[in-house]
């Protein structure tokens, strides 16, 4: 396993994207230092910030003892498979282990994450209660949820019999399960992996990264925040 001897920067703020990071790094051991990137403050739009994440999203990682030199990581996904070759952990070299955690890891992305974002939008944050986005989503995730519990009924993990960053990636997607509108006790597999993972001591810290600063955030009752998050058009 490489060494890590000076930390590695996250660009993060506490959600379920900068979960994953957290949690990786905590799972790894390995030395970090926290960014705080307030995404209700716009600190996103900085052009330092933007410098390593074009996308204005966190997180983001800028690795000082990268191939050849620093090197910086933008996209969760992308920057759990790097630190998974990196350090040889949570991520298989075999092909079809890594097939089968990188099919779980881009369903996250494209699938869990984007469908529960909006059925947590429309659910709470949305100025006006609109019953079709609200029953869109929010049944979208329910077929979600039922995809994972029918994986998890002959897996241990999402994949396959090791955990992996698959389930690094998804982890934080559930943990608010109930603002998505979801009763986690509909699916019991699915319920059996999600306090098997929550229960490991790297992801309860990677979990606390930063949460006194989500508090005192309130994005619930943050409408300067909210404005922030949400009416964001191109700044190109």
């Amino acid at each position: 396993m490489q060494t890590q001897n000076e930390p590695i920067e996250l660009h993060y703020w506490p959600t379920p994207n900068g979960w994953k990071i957290s949690i990786m790094l905590e799972e790894l051991g390995v030395p970090y230092a926290v960014h705080y990137v307030n995404i209700g403050a716009g600190d996103q739009f900085k052009p330092e910030f933007l410098a390593i994440a074009p996308n204005n999203r966190m997180p983001a990682i800028v690795d000082p003892e990268g191939p050849g030199g620093p090197i910086s990581v933008f996209e969760s996904g992308a920057i759990l498979q790097y630190l998974g070759r990196k350090f040889g952990k949570f991520y298989p070299a075999e092909e079809r282990a890594r097939v089968a955690v990188e099919e779980w890891l881009f369903w996250q992305i494209g699938g869990l994450g984007p469908m529960a974002g909006q059925a947590h939008h429309f659910r709470n944050y949305a100025p006006e209660k609109i019953a079709y986005g609200i029953d869109r989503y929010t049944n979208e995730v329910n077929r979600l949820y039922g995809v994972m519990n029918k994986r998890l009924e002959e897996n241990r993990y999402l994949g396959g019999a090791e955990y992996s960053i698959a389930d690094m990636a998804s982890i934080g997607w559930v943990k608010p399960y109930k603002d998505q509108g979801q009763d986690i006790e509909d699916f019991p597999n699915l319920k059996r992996w999600f306090e098997e993972v929550m229960a490991r001591p790297a992801v309860a810290k990677g979990l606390e990264v930063g949460k006194a600063e989500r508090e005192k955030l309130n994005l619930a009752a943050n409408k300067d925040a909210q404005s922030v998050l949400f009416g964001q058009r191109s700044r190109g």
